[in-house]
């Protein structure tokens, strides 16, 4: 499944390319392979923190090694753990943000700016805390927090990339999110979890169906005011955003009036939404089997997910997101080979209890298997 990851990862990577117009740079030094710490190395950074605040002794350190003991649970929740054994503040920041009935913050809290504090322990408090938000879906403060750091002064980059890269996809900052995702999965490949890839590669394909001022848009919209008014955010700012998708409906209701107005009898109707399933009509795949073009949204009744980052953990619905590895690679293999019909029954069956929206980067994904511009060497 892993190899699978990877081919579909790169293709992705390939895709956002161009579409966005921003291609990976070509590196010739500066950067590489982001590392995590082990969890020996996490824990020995953490004693040496304690002992600088003051907290060496004999209770605390039986504290810390019973936080490091417990390997069932992730580095970047014993790190938590271990900053809220140290520093009062860290623990009523972690309890502040991990409450759902706690206030949404609205500034940024002043321990990450403290010159005072070591680095370390603002970098992975900021991690920590960040994410909490965006499990909240409080994705402005949780990004403005993310920004003061970088993903090489963490004990987990990959979770660092990850979820700035949800912030920014849910505040449709399409070239930052592509560039976030990008180095997660070249420079953070080898240390991200396989659902941080996926999820991200999800995120990535949403993205370039993405068109300014099209209906797609105004429904990503939409959702966003629908999530800052459930977080309390009905400010200004949502006003103003409330005001631009009115705006744009009278636009599109103008327009799509002004065509109906020139337009004569028997002219057939607009097109269908969505890129149809592979074979559907006569003959082969639309388009030689090509990609929906960039604008025509995901297919009908499709909705991109509100929250990637709980669906990183259980990828969306009754199903686990991943498809049977076997059938996987024998469909891969098999594609180019089989008829429109054929196509279109294995899709049906491998994606069979999916979510919307997992079928829906699997249809995408087996189109671009044939498209000649796409699959350049």
């Amino acid at each position: 499944m892993k190899r699978i990851l990877i081919v579909t990862c790169a293709l992705m990577l390939c895709v956002a390319g161009n579409a966005f117009g921003q291609g990976q740079e070509k590196r010739t030094g500066g950067f590489g392979a982001l590392d995590a710490l082990t969890a020996d190395g996490a824990k020995n950074k953490l004693a040496a923190w304690l002992k600088e605040v003051g907290k060496s002794d004999a209770a605390t350190a039986g504290k810390l090694d019973t936080i490091w003991k417990d390997q069932s649970r992730s580095i970047l929740d014993r790190v938590a753990d271990s900053l809220a054994l140290g520093d009062p503040v860290a623990a009523k920041l972690m309890l502040e943000a991990r409450d759902p009935a706690a206030p949404a913050p609205i500034i940024l809290p002043g321990v990450f700016k403290d010159e005072k504090r070591s680095a370390f322990f603002k970098a992975n408090l900021a991690l920590v805390y960040s994410r909490a938000l965006v499990n909240r879906r409080v994705y402005e403060e949780a990004l403005e927090t993310l920004k003061q750091f970088g993903a090489d002064e963490v004990a987990d980059p990959a979770a660092y990339l990850f979820h700035r890269a949800v912030c920014e996809h849910a505040l449709q900052r399409k070239a930052d999110a592509t560039k976030s995702i990008s180095r997660l999965l070249d420079e953070g490949s080898a240390i991200a979890p396989d659902r941080y890839k996926i999820v991200a590669t999800l995120m990535l394909l949403d993205m370039h169906t993405w068109k300014d001022k099209d209906l797609g848009d105004i429904a990503r919209k939409m959702e966003n005011i629908e999530r800052r008014l459930e977080i309390a955010r009905g400010g200004p700012e949502t006003q103003r955003q409330q005001r631009e998708v009115l705006n744009r409906l009278d636009e599109i209701i103008k327009k799509l009036e002004n065509q109906n107005k020139k337009k004569k009898p028997g002219d057939p109707g607009p097109p269908g939404d969505g890129p149809p399933m592979p074979g559907d009509g006569e003959g082969e795949c639309p388009g030689g089997g090509g990609p929906p073009m960039p604008g025509n949204g995901p297919p009908k009744g499709v909705n991109p997910s509100s929250n990637p980052a709980t669906d990183s953990a259980n990828a969306g619905g009754n199903s686990t997101g991943v498809v049977n590895e076997e059938k996987f690679k024998k469909l891969v293999a098999d594609w180019g080979r089989l008829p429109p019909a054929e196509q279109r029954r294995a899709l049906q069956e491998i994606t069979s209890g999916m979510s919307p929206r997992h079928r829906e980067a699997i249809i995408n994904y087996f189109q671009n298997l044939t498209n000649p511009a796409l699959n350049r060497k």
